[in-house]
C-alpha cells in the first residue's frame, strides 16, 4: 500500500489485469500500412504466423486474420464486451444477423448472453495511407442470474457520448468521455439491458480521460464499495495522490478517497474502470465464462449443437464494402447510419 489512495501499481503488458467485475482489459495500438482492395494491409504478410500473429512487426499484429486483420467468427458465453474504439475502424458481423462498421470515437456495447458468435475485423478503408488503430476492448462479467440472457448489441455513437471538460486552476483541462457511470450530474447512454452496469447501484464506471500537459483534476470518491483502476497507457509521467507513476502502468485505488491526477509535461490518456464486484465464482475456458465446470462443459455441447444461432455470412472473416461508412444493422432487420 502506497498511501491512503493508491492500493497498488503494477505494470501493463499486452494484456490488463483487472479486477471484478471485470474480467479482461487489452489495449490495441496497430499502425497498420495502407489497405489493398481486399482491406487487408498492401504490404507482405511473409515470416507472419498467420491465424496466430500477435507478434509486434513493423508496428502492426494481423491476430486471427488470414488476409485482414482482426479476429474472424468465434462464440462466447456468459459474459459482455465493450469495444472502445479510439482510431481505425472495426467490422462486426454475428450468428444473428446483425453486422455493423464503427470506429474512431465509437463504442460497442454486446451481451454475449446464452450465447453468439461473432467477428470482429480491421479494415483498412484507407489504399494511399497508413491506417492507425487503437482500440480497448474490455469484458465484463456477467452475474449467475444473466448469464443466459438473450444475446444483446448496441451502438454508442461518438456523437452521442458525452464528455465532462474541467479546467484546473491554470487553466488546463482534462476531458473525460463517459461509456459508463455518472459524472458531475453527467449521464451516459444506458448500457445493454441485462448488463451488471445496468444497476446505477453497481456504480460500473468506464471513461476515457484525456490531460492536457501539466494539468490537475480530483476524482471523486464513489459512493459504494467499488473495485476501481486507472490505466495510464499514454504520456511522460503522471503523479497520483504525490505518487509518481510511469506511462503503462495500472493503479489500483482505494474508491472511498478522493484521488487527485497530476500530469506531467506531455498530453496523457488513461482508462478507469470501476465496479461494485459480483463476488461470484469464476470458471473461465478461452471464450466462455460460467460459474461452475459443469456450465463450461454444457456451453461446449450447445455450442457443438447449435452453433449459438449458426453462421449466416459467406465468410468467417467478414467485411463490408469499403464504400460503407460508420452503420448498424441489428438483428430486427433495423438499420442506423452515420
Amino acid at each position: 500500500m502506497y498511501n491512503t489512495s493508491i492500493i497498488r501499481i503494477r505494470p501493463l503488458g499486452f494484456q490488463w489485469e483487472t479486477s471484478d467485475p471485470f474480467l479482461f482489459c487489452v489495449h490495441h495500438l496497430d499502425d497498420y500500412p495502407a489497405g489493398n482492395a481486399e482491406l487487408g494491409p498492401a504490404a507482405s504478410l511473409a515470416g507472419r504466423n498467420l491465424g496466430q500473429d500477435f507478434t509486434l512487426k513493423d508496428g502492426w499484429r494481423m491476430y486471427h486474420g488470414q488476409k485482414v486483420p482482426g479476429f474472424p467468427a468465434h462464440p462466447h458465453r456468459g459474459f459482455e464486451t465493450v469495444t472502445v474504439v479510439l482510431k481505425g475502424f472495426v467490422d462486426h458481423s454475428d450468428s444473428h444477423g446483425a453486422a455493423g462498421r464503427y470506429g474512431n470515437g465509437d463504442v460497442q456495447w454486446m451481451t454475449a448472453g446464452s450465447g453468439l458468435q461473432h467477428a470482429e475485423m480491421f479494415p483498412l478503408l484507407k489504399g494511399e495511407e497508413r491506417n492507425q488503430l487503437e482500440l480497448y476492448q474490455i469484458w465484463i462479467n456477467l452475474p449467475q442470474s444473466k448469464k443466459m440472457a438473450d444475446p444483446y448489441y448496441t451502438m454508442l455513437w461518438n456523437e452521442e457520448i458525452p464528455e465532462v471538460s474541467v479546467s484546473d486552476e491554470e487553466g488546463r483541462v482534462t476531458t473525460l468521455r463517459l461509456i459508463a457511470g455518472v459524472l458531475n450530474g453527467v449521464v451516459p447512454s444506458p448500457p445493454a439491458p441485462d448488463s451488471w452496469a445496468a444497476d446505477p447501484g453497481n456504480e460500473v464506471a468506464i471513461w476515457t480521460i484525456n490531460m492536457e500537459a501539466g494539468a490537475k483534476w480530483a476524482l471523486p470518491p464513489a459512493v459504494n464499495p467499488v473495485n476501481r483502476t486507472l490505466y495510464f497507457n499514454t504520456g511522460a509521467s503522471l503523479k497520483v495522490s504525490g505518487v509518481e507513476v510511469q506511462p503503462y502502468h495500472a493503479v489500483e485505488l482505494f474508491p472511498g478517497q478522493t484521488t487527485t491526477l497530476e500530469n506531467g509535461n506531455a498530453p496523457a490518456k488513461l482508462l478507469m474502470l470501476q465496479g461494485r464486484p459480483i463476488h461470484e465464482p469464476v470458471v473461465q475456458y478461452g471464450p466462455f465464462v460460467m460459474n461452475t465446470e459443469q456450465e463450461i462443459y454444457q456451453a461446449f455441447t450447445d455450442f457443438r449443437e447449435t452453433q449459438f444461432g449458426g453462421w449466416p455470412w459467406q465468410r468467417t472473416d467478414p467485411v463490408h464494402s469499403p464504400a460503407k461508412g460508420r452503420f448498424a444493422t441489428y438483428a430486427d432487420g433495423s438499420i442506423i447510419e452515420k
